[in-house]
């Protein structure tokens, strides 16, 4: 062989493993994996989380292929079960408490876990009942995270794909109309009518609401989508915090001529403000106020997450977020 071609070759091959190992040190193969963050408000009352567990498993068993986490975005609670966590005596009484909740974490720590453990694509899903001042909040969080990137290429960045399902009640835009949402639930609470309409009672709920923002429309209409599936019995709807007042539902129930009426929460958990607020024997309770007022009273502490068709309905939302984005669950 000449030496011109003994060097062409050699130069070929130095070319080939060169270009070949440039090739390897610079592949980067992504591949996204994809997990759902459940944002509750959370408990501190043992019984009332299995309102949560019911929701949590109901996504569990519709994507057992995807990684599912609890967050509460309550710091108060979590702060309590915290230090449950670091008493001994309390996780010996209280075994029955999935190891996630006693050590449950904030909505963003639980997902730089996940970032932590590779997971690229996080289905960020409230389990809050209306949009108020804590999906906003979880709404920042999703563009903050989001609006991550890194210097040399997108790839890098942290996360592929954060997005955000919807609250019980709905949101904004056209994509999916928030009434249909309302009516969605109005349809779930049928067993609370049927329940109100044997008892020939009106049904009264509390909901949480909120002092410096607007969140009263949703549940205002909310009872009037029920009052309209559901004639034979006065629905209406307060809020323990914000607009309508209790006074406004005593107003609405005198102009009825409403004598009894059966007292619920329109919570996810029935926990403290269920306990307190509405059933305690407390002067200022929903309860006692609506008993001071002449009303008969009968209340039930339970809250939405135990019904199975409410939970079903964050199971929808879930689906409903991966379809619009293109991500696929298993």
């Amino acid at each position: 062989m000449k030496l011109q071609t003994v060097v062409g070759v050699m130069i070929a091959g130095l070319y080939f493993c060169m270009t070949t190992s440039v090739q390897a040190s610079g592949h980067y193969k992504v591949e996204h994996k994809n997990a759902i963050v459940l944002a509750m408000f959370g408990t501190t009352v043992e019984p009332a989380l299995q309102n949560l567990l019911n929701i949590r498993e109901k996504v569990m068993k519709e994507y057992p292929g995807t990684a599912v986490r609890v967050s509460f975005t309550s710091n108060i609670i979590r702060k309590i079960w915290q230090k449950r966590a670091e008493d001994p005596a309390y996780s010996k009484k209280h075994s029955e408490i999935p190891n996630d909740i006693l050590h449950v974490k904030t909505t963003l720590a639980t997902i730089a876990d996940l970032q932590n453990e590779g997971y690229d694509t996080i289905i960020l899903q409230p389990t809050h009942v209306a949009m108020g001042e804590e999906f906003l909040d979880l709404h920042t969080y999703v563009k903050g995270l989001m609006d991550m990137g890194t210097v040399k290429k997108p790839k890098y960045k942290p996360f592929h794909k954060v997005v955000l399902g919807r609250p019980l009640l709905g949101t904004y835009g056209t994509t999916h109309p928030y009434f249909e949402d309302i009516e969605a639930t109005a349809r779930a609470l049928a067993g609370d009518a049927e329940f109100a309409a044997k008892k020939k009672a009106a049904l009264v709920y509390m909901g949480h609401g909120n002092e410096f923002m607007a969140t009263g429309g949703s549940i205002i209409e909310l009872a009037v989508k029920m009052r309209a599936m559901y004639p034979e019995v006065i629905t209406t709807i307060g809020s323990v915090e914000g607009f309508p007042s209790l006074e406004d539902v005593i107003e609405y129930l005198r102009l009825r001529g409403v004598e009894k009426v059966i007292l619920k929460p329109l919570m996810i958990v029935a926990g403290d403000h269920a306990m307190n607020d509405m059933a305690s024997d407390e002067k200022d309770s929903w309860k006692s106020v609506l008993k001071a007022e002449g009303f008969e009273v009968e209340y039930v502490v339970e809250g939405l997450g135990i019904k199975n068709q409410i939970a079903e309905r964050f199971v929808t939302f879930i689906g409903d977020a991966a379809k619009d984005n293109h991500i696929t669950l298993k």
